[in-house]
């Protein structure tokens, strides 16, 4: 079982995630498409991401605003996974 991070380590690790917010339990972004075909695309790129990773996001869509929520819910909370699909999705933006 993949360990969950501490308090201060998700704090330390959202420190250096751009636009991502929340604490042990789960971190989260929202983004702002320019269309919602755009919005939908990136939600197909970060699907890719995901089935790669065997770890998947919950995603939801609303018009042109796409929210990441990131949790490992076999563990309990933040992963090393969450933080490292974080970076991925970042990386996409």
């Amino acid at each position: 079982m993949t360990a969950v991070l501490g308090s201060d380590e998700v704090a330390t690790a959202l420190a250096h995630l751009s636009g991502w917010s929340g604490d042990a339990r789960g971190i989260e972004r929202s983004v702002t498409a320019e269309t919602f075909l755009d919005g939908i695309r990136l939600v197909a790129e970060v699907a890719h991401l995901a089935e790669r990773a065997d770890h998947h996001p919950d995603i939801d869509v609303r018009w042109r605003t796409v929210t990441f929520r990131l949790s490992t819910h076999s563990a309990g909370g933040v992963t090393e996974k969450d933080i490292t699909l974080a970076r991925q999705i970042n990386g996409l933006l």
